[in-house]
């Protein structure tokens, strides 16, 4: 028995237990940037960091104007425009100049972009506000507000801010139009736009046109395609006329200010009957198809003779 403790003691010496490493602890600061390298911008988040000079480095956001503030530097620092590189050198040169550090090594990282918002709104799934890190194509945006909805227009329109021009002066802002098909079903890879950031993308809805009156389905219809819209074609997707519908309709169209409408007649009759060219419309134009009051009434006088006749012929057949 003394033998076997022996044994077991000599194991434990030769051998000792293994013990799980331990695992450093893994910091949000530690981790390396794979940030794409932009310019800087107001309310970007840096990291800066001093070679052998801890009370520089830090991490600290850039000012709504663009500057930048280290202690014990008696003037702000331009950053807003710049790249890392570059403001890592003027960060170098303002400690070399104010006698801090004779000879100073200043890395410069970009933590987070919070000056190239892209806003995706109108006619989307999920409108959607993102930072821009690194170059995002139109579709990639789109993307991100998880496609158009079944109410997007024909058209997409990307307004780009304002900059300014080579006299100084500030352009106004860039509006530019992307037709939906050319972009998704043509695949026009030059209307995929490249975007850097500050750009506002909306997409409208569909225009509509309003049906009303004697149709056999009034209501409101979407106009996905605006040049090829006509009476004909509204008055297909209203399943037709109704009855007693009027010869003659109306097409009321806002015209300028708000709330002034202007009343188009149209020989409704003739253009059925291919006697007259088809009318095209417009978003957000009336149809309106009146009554044929004449009609109506003087049918409504036959079916009360008829009626009244059968009544009568029954009333001489009981009498007899």
């Amino acid at each position: 028995m003394a033998r076997f403790w022996l044994v077991l003691a000599l194991t434990a010496v030769g051998f000792p237990q293994s013990r799980p490493a331990v695992t450093p602890e893994i910091t949000t600061s530690s981790l390396p940037a794979n940030l794409p390298v932009e310019r800087i911008g107001a309310n970007d988040l840096l990291s800066v960091a001093v070679y052998d000079a801890p009370e520089f480095s830090r991490t600290l956001r850039v000012d709504p104007d663009g500057a930048i503030r280290l202690p014990m530097l008696r003037q702000r620092i331009r950053a807003g425009g710049l790249f890392p590189a570059e403001l890592e050198s003027s960060i170098a040169q303002a400690l070399q100049n104010e006698g801090l550090i004779v000879d100073p090594v200043v890395t410069v990282t970009i933590i987070e972009y919070h000056s190239r918002p892209i806003s995706v709104a109108g006619a989307v799934r999920r409108p959607v506000t993102f930072q821009a890190a690194g170059p995002v194509t139109l579709l990639e945006a789109i993307a991100r507000a998880e496609g158009l909805s079944a109410d997007a227009g024909s058209e997409i329109l990307v307004t780009r801010p304002a900059a300014p021009d080579s006299t100084g002066q500030t352009r106004p802002p860039l509006v530019q139009r992307i037709p939906v098909k050319g972009l998704i079903d043509a695949a026009d890879p030059e209307l995929n736009l490249r975007l850097a950031g500050g750009e506002e993308i909306r997409v409208p809805e569909v225009g509509r046109v309003f049906v009303v009156g004697n149709v056999r389905k009034p209501g409101a219809y979407r106009l996905h395609d605006e040049t090829e819209t006509s009476v004909l074609k509204v008055l297909a997707l209203s399943e037709g006329l109704a009855p007693f519908a009027g010869k003659q309709a109306y097409i009321y169209r806002r015209e300028g200010g708000a709330g002034s409408k202007h009343e188009i007649p149209i020989e409704l009759r003739r253009i059925l009957e291919r006697k007259a060219p088809d009318v095209p419309l417009q978003a957000n134009d009336i149809l309106y198809v009146p009554d044929n009051t004449n009609r109506r009434v003087a049918l409504h006088a036959l079916e009360r003779m008829v009626l009244f006749g059968s009544t009568a012929g029954a009333t001489a057949l009981i009498f007899r």
